[in-house]
């Protein structure tokens, strides 16, 4: 019930303007919490083959782990479920320094296909450079801008690994994909980058125990309701508030009394009891 999942989603590469379609001013949404629901809300799990899998298993049998990046890996939530146990993940950033980061172009429409350095087929490329390029050249609508038209961030050389055949040197100018030739350079600059330290505490040997634990602290009853007020609420239930009136008001006034999971000036996301069932809450006003 986050407002990056409540809000329609997109890529970092496109950006996409449905005709029409204009965001409510006001929402009030509020969808039944199972403890699986109410858990992930307030934490994460990582997939067993990601970064963040491998830092909390490396600090937990290792009593700490270090890594260095270019932004912090658990700044939404620092609770982290491995294996059904959660943890309390501490991340210090020890030092910072600089490191080059890359950015590969396309243009989609070159005056001179001719290569210079090489040609590729698309398909021939490593799966590195595939992984990356592939929502791009998979797209129906490319971009269609004078020179190149779009740029993939690949990272650091240390991120992108060895097999890159673009980065941190570019072994081709040229890409083939579906019979068509497509121009390819190669960007790069300086960007901060942090050392990090990890450390992990386990919180809650199972959902349940953690579920109860988020309900403790933030759970609270709507009661005491206007017809108004309740006639707001059941509409948010059965399919989501849109209109700003006076009771929409006081209702979000209520909510703004109590400790959220995620509050700011014009949204936030709160666990509610209302009529003996668990609710979590999505509004903005």
């Amino acid at each position: 019930m986050r407002r990056r999942q409540f809000l329609a989603s997109g890529t970092t590469l496109l950006s996409v303007a449905v005709a029409g379609c204009a965001h409510p001013s006001v929402v009030l949404d509020m969808k039944e919490a199972t403890t699986d629901d109410i858990a992930d809300e307030v934490s994460m799990a990582p997939e067993p083959d990601s970064e963040e899998y491998r830092l909390v298993t490396s600090a937990r049998e290792n009593g700490s782990a270090t890594r260095s990046g270019r932004y912090e890996l658990f700044d939404r939530t620092s609770v982290v479920r491995v294996n059904e146990t959660f943890y309390e993940v501490s991340e210090t950033r020890l030092a910072s320094s600089e490191v080059t980061v890359y950015e590969v172009l396309v243009d989609f429409d070159p005056d001179d296909t001719t290569s210079d350095l090489g040609e590729i087929e698309f398909d021939e490329l490593p799966e590195v450079d595939r992984e990356r390029l592939e929502p791009v050249f998979s797209d129906e609508s490319p971009p269609d801008e004078d020179g190149y038209d779009i740029g993939v961030s690949y990272g650091s050389a240390e991120e992108v690994g060895n097999e890159s055949v673009f980065v941190p040197e570019r072994q081709y100018d040229i890409i083939v994909y579906e019979g068509n030739r497509y121009r390819v350079a190669v960007n790069s600059r300086t960007a901060p980058e942090g050392e990090y330290r990890y450390e992990v505490t386990a919180v809650a040997p199972d959902i349940e125990t953690f579920a109860e634990q988020t309900r403790e602290q933030y759970l609270f009853t709507l009661t005491d309701l206007s017809d108004a007020e309740r006639s707001v609420v059941e509409k948010a239930i059965d399919e989501t508030y849109f209109e700003d009136s006076e009771a929409f008001r006081s209702v979000i006034d209520r909510l703004q009394e109590h400790e959220g999971f995620e509050v700011d000036d014009s949204y936030g996301t709160w666990l509610v009891e209302y009529d003996g069932n668990e609710y979590l809450v999505y509004a903005e006003w």
